[in-house]
C-alpha cells in the first residue's frame, strides 16, 4: 500500500492524524515513520510539519527510527511488576539478546517498555504487534517468541 492509498482512506481533517500515522507506520517494513511520511501527512492534512512531528514524538506507539518486524512491548505497570514483569523482561532481553529500545541482530524484534496494557487481571503481560499475552512465565515467553520466529 502506498502513502496515497493510506490518505485516500481518510478525509482531510486533523482528527484523522493519529489514524493516518498508525497506518503509515504499519505499512512501513521497518515499523517507523520516516521524515517523508510525516511531511506527507502534514501536507495532506494541511498541518504544520512541527505539529505532526510533535504528535509522532509524544505517543510511545510511534517511532521515528527503524525497528524490527515485530514490536514486543512489556507492561511496566505496578500490577505487572508485582506479578513478575522483571523476570519476563530479563527473559526477553536474554532471548532476543537486546535491551529495551534495541532491535535484535536479525532485525526481527524490537523490545520496548509500555506503561500499561490494560490487562492487569492477567499480569504480567506483554504485547507483540497487536496481540496481547498474559500470565507470562519465562517458559511461556520462550514459546511465544519461538512460535513467532517459526511463522516469520
Amino acid at each position: 500500500m502506498t502513502r496515497r492509498d493510506v490518505f485516500e482512506r481518510y478525509s482531510k481533517t486533523g482528527d484523522n492524524l493519529i489514524s493516518i500515522l498508525h497506518d503509515l507506520q504499519n505499512e512501513n517494513e521497518w515499523n517507523y515513520l520516516s521524515k517523508e511520511d510525516l511531511q506527507a501527512a502534514a501536507d495532506y492534512l494541511e498541518l504544520p510539519y512541527s505539529f505532526v512531528h510533535g504528535v509522532a514524538t509524544f505517543y510511545t506507539m510511534f517511532s521515528l527510527k527503524p525497528r524490527g518486524r515485530h514490536i514486543v512491548r512489556v507492561c511496566q505497570s505496578p500490577p505487572c511488576q508485582l506479578m513478575g514483569a522483571t523476570t519476563v523482561s530479563d527473559e526477553l532481553k536474554k532471548l532476543l539478546n537486546v535491551d529495551f529500545g534495541q532491535t535484535s541482530a536479525d532485525q526481527m524484534f524490537t523490545l520496548e517498555m509500555t506503561s500499561c496494557l490494560g490487562v492487569c487481571g492477567v499480569a504480567p503481560a506483554m504485547m507483540v504487534d497487536d496481540d496481547v499475552y498474559g500470565n507470562l512465565t519465562p517458559k511461556r515467553v520462550n514459546e511465544i517468541i519461538g512460535e513467532i520466529r517459526r511463522e516469520s
